[in-house]
């Protein structure tokens, strides 16, 4: 019998207490066996310059999954050389363990561009989308968007009403540049880390 494991890709720069919020209500939801944090290797998407090593984001998730039994992190994307693809990602974890079913785990807007991605039908193949709907009026975009790629690529998309908290790593790497309080953004032992090591102070947000 293969398990219910949930994934939360991202760059996690860092990672916060929303990402921590959101993995739990859809482990919840879906009664899910596991969540995998996959940490970006090589993002095509973001400027580079402003992401730290895969190695401290790591550390940053390890620290942040500290006491959860069913949240894990995977080095799988920082180990792959090259530009990091979602569904290089997946195609990959499917080789590995095709036992397994994988859920996806995406804000709702990703959803609407989730066709601009590489190999959108490689992606839907490989798992069940699991979109958080923040409750911000997108709602019947979001169940357009839905419908438009089941229908296109016979996927699986589940729309799961996210409990919302408005925090991004781009926020708290801006207000740490500007020495400003970023307690209760993110878990205790992370915000240490950073203190500790002086992380973000000189990176731009």
């Amino acid at each position: 019998m293969g398990k219910k494991v949930g994934i939360m890709g991202g760059t996690f720069n860092p990672i916060h207490n929303g990402h921590l919020l959101l993995a739990e209500n859809a482990r919840e939801a879906f009664a899910l066996d596991e969540i995998l944090f996959i940490p970006s290797g090589n993002s095509y998407m973001k400027d580079a310059a402003s992401i730290l090593a895969g190695s401290i984001r790591a550390c940053m998730i390890e620290l942040a999954l500290e006491g959860n039994p069913y949240f894990g992190l995977s080095w799988i994307d920082l180990n792959r050389e090259g530009p990091t693809y979602t569904c290089d990602t997946l195609a990959q974890l499917k080789k590995m363990h095709p036992q397994n079913q994988y859920y996806f785990i995406m804000g709702a807007d990703n959803l609407l561009t989730l066709e601009s991605w590489k190999n959108p039908g490689l992606i839907l193949q490989n798992c069940i989308v699991i979109a958080a709907v923040r409750g911000d009026g997108t709602e019947s975009r979001i169940e357009s968007a839905a419908r438009h790629l089941r229908d296109r690529y016979h996927a699986c998309i589940d729309i799961l009403p996210a409990r919302y908290i408005d925090i991004s790593s781009s926020e708290i790497r801006q207000r740490l540049k500007e020495h400003k309080s970023v307690r209760y953004m993110l878990p205790e032992n992370v915000l240490k880390y950073i203190d500790e090591k002086g992380l973000y102070r000189e990176v731009s947000g």
